[in-house]
């Protein structure tokens, strides 16, 4: 058990300091009017932050929106925890982690899933074919993301454990530049970073999340937040569910929004658009049991510090 709290710990002290990168010059303001929405770039979120439909909305009930950017999702969830953002996107992985860090926040919302640009990646000359010949081999992701799980779905599936391959902890930028230098021989990660790797590496695509997992976007709100303000969560939803529609209908006007700030090229992200659908769903028992599944898989590997019942946090109104 000291052993669990231990890896936690220092887990969630990497996150610590990684939120305070976030640039909110006014992360503790509690100012009346002001909804403080956190995103990363290459979440749905910004698509809604660039339409500007959600100020215009806001606008006309006296409130403002302030944008925070964050670069993964665990700093995302200890903003949240620490009250210095209302409302906000991540992955399905560090919403586990937030629960088991007794983070009060609510889900009041899922994305589609979004399995097919997720996945594992080797090189093109690769030795490894199936995900039986992962064993032995370094493999990089981003610890308590989404990859994460990934990973340990189809480690399980191969019928090899945790500990019979070498864990590389690397952000998706560091865990390209480590693939293309040979450094470590796989990488898993998620869209539009797995188009880019294998358009501009001619990386192979080992196998994507199906069957495996849907990954999806989970959109999170403060406990607090979200009880005091039901009627702006709602329109938030409403406001989501309108840009990702526009996004499903207007694929080149959505490369050209979402390349320049995404910094990278226009076919990579015209892969990454094709092969997902935007969307929101309501949180319903198909959804509560993928993510319990999640968080029985990353207890049981020591992952996270204890049990938790991902029904405590699944807003079903």
């Amino acid at each position: 058990m000291l052993k669990k709290i231990s890896m936690f710990t220092m887990f969630f002290a990497c996150v610590i300091l990684a939120g305070c990168s976030l640039n909110n010059s006014s992360a503790n303001s509690e100012d009346e009017g002001v909804i403080r929405i956190g995103y990363q770039k290459n979440g749905p979120l910004i698509i809604l932050k660039s339409l500007g439909t959600l100020e215009e909305r806001l606008d006309s009930l006296g409130y403002t929106v302030e944008w925070n950017e964050f670069q993964a999702g665990p700093a995302l969830v200890e903003a949240l925890n620490a009250g210095s953002i209302d409302f906000g996107r991540t992955g399905n992985s560090p919403t586990i982690f937030a629960q088991a860090a007794d983070t009060p926040f609510v889900t009041v919302a899922a994305g589609r899933s979004k399995y097919e640009g997720s996945g594992i990646l080797v090189p093109e000359d690769s030795e490894i074919k199936t995900a039986k010949d992962l064993k032995g081999k370094k493999i990089s992701f981003a610890k308590g993301s989404s990859s994460h799980y990934l990973l340990v779905k189809a480690l399980e599936n191969a019928g090899l454990s945790y500990t019979d391959i070498e864990l590389v902890y690397l952000s998706p930028g560091d865990a390209r530049i480590a693939f293309e230098q040979g450094q470590t021989d796989a990488m898993v990660v998620w869209d539009p970073y797995t188009a880019s790797t294998e358009i501009n590496m001619n990386a192979t695509l080992l196998m994507n999340g199906e069957g495996l997992t849907t990954d999806r976007d989970f959109f999170i709100a403060n406990e607090k937040f979200a009880e005091e303000h039901a009627d702006l969560i709602k329109i938030l939803e409403e406001e989501i569910v309108k840009s990702s529609d526009w996004a499903n209908t207007n694929h080149d006007a959505l490369v050209e929004m979402l390349a320049p700030i995404l910094n990278i090229d226009d076919a990579s992200i015209e892969l990454a658009v094709e092969r997902r659908i935007y969307g929101v769903e309501k949180i319903n028992e198909e959804i509560i049991q993928e993510q319990q599944e999640i968080a029985d898989a990353f207890f049981r590997l020591d992952i996270i510090p204890k049990e938790i019942n991902v029904r405590d946090v699944m807003d079903k109104q």
